[in-house]
């Protein structure tokens, strides 16, 4: 078992850039003897200001790990029950515009990285999978960094990212249909967002999951009626925020109809929601 609290294996930051490059341009292989001390350091700076440490080489390296089979299964046990920590998916959390969105926003990569592992494999426990759908259902409603790129440290994009797990929750086998209803709700919450405007294709990725539960079973009249509430729901907010918000509002909640609009305009099992985004968007 990964101690990835203790400090003793990790290296310093440099270090670990320097040898991720050196592996990712294959100038060096996967240093097996000393793995634990890799991803234990991996993960202490998954949430680093470098972006290209933190996402091109880090994040990347996981997948490609996972892909590999270099990851076994208890290793990633241990790391999807860390990644969901208060010092990972919760580090900071109710924090805006300090750099903990970082470990968060990353650590929900981690979890998606995790489970879409275990939708080939099939090796967490049943409590494991509802710990993290319970557990990213109080990360989302508690977020409240939604920055996307940000400015010399790059990707935040907290919203994408833990709609990316959500997405592999949704085709885990351990799921069942009336999950969905537990997780529909914060997802499409994060629609009606007032302090700032989503423009880094949030919606879309927000979309992809919801789709995933239309697919695997979810009856469409859930969405219908979620779509038929959001001309209600944006008077009522109107009331409520300053009047510039209210325009970053209406813009969101117009740009993730339109998206949603066109992710499904091919798909004739459909065309009683595109109705309703037609209705809806005539409505605002």
């Amino acid at each position: 078992m990964v101690d990835f609290r203790s400090t003793d294996l990790i290296m310093e930051e440099h270090e670990l850039k320097k040898y991720l490059q050196e592996y990712k341009n294959g100038d060096k292989p996967w240093d097996v003897e000393n793995h634990a001390r890799l991803v234990t350091s991996m993960i202490h700076f998954i949430g680093s200001t470098d972006s290209e440490l933190r996402d091109k080489l880090i994040y990347s390296t996981f997948c490609q790990l996972a892909i590999d089979n270099q990851l076994g299964h208890d290793l990633l046990n241990d790391l999807l029950d860390y990644s969901l920590s208060d010092d990972m998916l919760f580090k900071g959390i109710g924090e805006n515009g300090t750099d903990t969105v970082f470990t968060r926003a990353f650590s929900s990569l981690v979890i998606a990285v995790i489970l879409y592992k275990d939708n080939e494999d099939d090796f967490l426990p049943r409590d494991a999978v509802y710990k993290a759908k319970d557990l990213l259902i109080n990360y989302i409603n508690s977020e409240r960094d939604l920055r996307g790129f940000v400015p010399v440290k790059g990707w935040a994009h907290s919203i994408a990212h833990v709609a990316d797990a959500f997405d592999e929750l949704i085709l885990n086998k351990k799921m069942e249909q009336k999950d969905y209803l537990d997780m529909l709700p914060p997802l499409w919450e994060k629609v009606f967002v007032s302090d700032s405007v989503y423009v880094h294709g949030e919606d879309e990725r927000m979309i992809t999951p919801i789709l995933a539960m239309l697919e695997k079973g979810l009856d469409l009249v859930e969405i219908e009626h979620l779509l038929k509430g959001i001309p209600a729901e944006l008077k009522r907010r109107k009331e409520q925020v300053e009047e510039e918000n209210y325009w970053f509002l209406e813009a969101n909640c117009k740009t993730f109809l339109k998206s949603f609009y066109v992710k499904i305009s091919s798909r004739e099992e459909l065309i009683s929601l595109r109705r309703n985004i037609e209705l809806c968007l005539s409505e605002l």
